[in-house]
């Protein structure tokens, strides 16, 4: 699914020089490379203030605790995502509202937020899914009028940019009062472990979370918040400080592949192809709202586990993100939740397919993959 080997073939002089740094200087933790990558990102992400973490759940707590919710407040998401999103809301003892997503971006829907909101609600934690920011104007909107907190979860979308209906932009990660995002080695911007970080423009919001993040301490020793353990190490930092220039770069192959994969399947009529908020699908040259962290169909009138079979069988990586809506997972089944409330969420579940996205694909390679899915869904 990722070439991370063939990635690292072309950056491996670069790398491996930063990563001897880091062990000749033996600064192993919040060394002077964690901080050259903070600011780094700060300057590319237009942000006031990046707080480094140990991985992007950790940064999701680490975002909720900082803005100081209480167990038993509501923090509406959406359903049609990864399990950290809601896991750390249970682990906070906070109350997670589960909503719809949209049928064509997989966001979350606007309309099921409006009805899920109580007087109990606190948060919203939109999240960025394969790489496309949710509606974040809207969501903004609700957000002031309700008086929430608006968390982005931009694990999956850092690099995408946001358009507001007057034309300017924000990157992800810049629009609510605070982020989270993670390193993990498949995303668009990975390191070689695990790795996370936070993003605010709110001042007082990140010296709360740099106490937080380091035990709870500003000077050591002095405990001012409860806090946890959990910080990005140099090496990671050296890793993320030398792929960061090549960010834009890296999401522009990914469009460029998904656009070799929408043209390959424009006549089929069992496929639906990824759809972007501004109609282009990610095609046109100035596309930049969309980073593809992953690449997803929705197969119609097809037996897509059949599928999935069929492409392993050929070597073809494929995953299906994701197979079980939170609603139904064991640990987050809730009485509260009626099947009626996630039609499309229930629906996507049977269609969805992500095949291999990453900046290494070459032309031969989407070939026979689409060709090899062409053939299965017309025999």
């Amino acid at each position: 699914m990722v070439d991370l080997k063939g990635q690292y073939n072309k950056i491996k002089e670069t790398v491996d020089a930063q990563i001897q740094s880091v062990l000749d200087t033996t600064s192993y933790i919040n060394g002077p490379l964690v901080k050259e990558f903070q600011k780094n990102l700060e300057n590319y992400l237009g942000v006031k203030h990046v707080i480094p973490c140990a991985n992007g759940t950790d940064a999701l707590q680490i975002a909720m605790m900082g803005l100081g919710l209480q167990p038993g407040d509501e923090v509406i998401t959406a359903d049609f995502t990864f399990a950290a999103t809601v896991e750390v809301i249970a682990l906070l003892n906070l109350t997670p509202v589960l909503v719809d997503v949209n049928p064509d971006d997989f966001n979350i829907n606007i309309d099921a937020i409006k009805k899920a909101i109580t007087p109990k609600t606190k948060a919203i934690v939109p999240v960025h899914l394969f790489g496309q920011c949710a509606n974040m104007e809207a969501i903004m909107e609700l957000a002031k009028a309700h008086n929430l907190f608006v968390i982005e979860d931009n694990a999956q979308g850092i690099g995408a940019n946001y358009t507001y209906k007057d034309g300017t932009k924000a990157k992800s990660g810049t629009i609510g009062h605070v982020a989270s995002t993670s390193f993990f080695p498949s995303k668009n911007l990975g390191c070689y472990g695990d790795g996370g970080a936070i993003f605010t423009n709110d001042d007082n919001l990140a010296h709360t979370i740099r106490g937080i993040v380091n035990h709870g301490m500003y000077e050591r020793y002095h405990h001012d918040v409860v806090g946890v353990n959990s910080r990005l190490d140099s090496i990671q930092a050296a890793v993320l400080n030398t792929k960061l220039p090549l960010l834009d770069t890296y999401n522009k192959a990914r469009r460029n592949a998904a656009k070799k994969y929408n043209d390959a399947f424009k006549n089929e009529t069992k496929i639906t192809t990824p759809k972007t908020i501004n109609g282009c699908a990610g095609i046109c040259e100035t596309c930049d709202c969309h980073v593809f962290h992953q690449y997803t169909l929705k197969v119609t009138n097809v037996d897509r586990d059949a599928l999935v079979q069929h492409l392993n069988a050929n070597n073809i990586p494929c995953g299906v993100y994701y197979p079980i809506p939170l609603h139904s997972q064991k640990a987050y089944k809730d009485a509260r939740y009626n099947e009626a409330d996630f039609p499309v969420t229930n629906q996507l579940i049977k269609e969805v397919i992500s095949l291999p996205m990453h900046t290494e694909l070459e032309d031969d390679q989407i070939k026979f993959i689409t060709e090899t899915v062409k053939e299965f869904i017309n025999r």
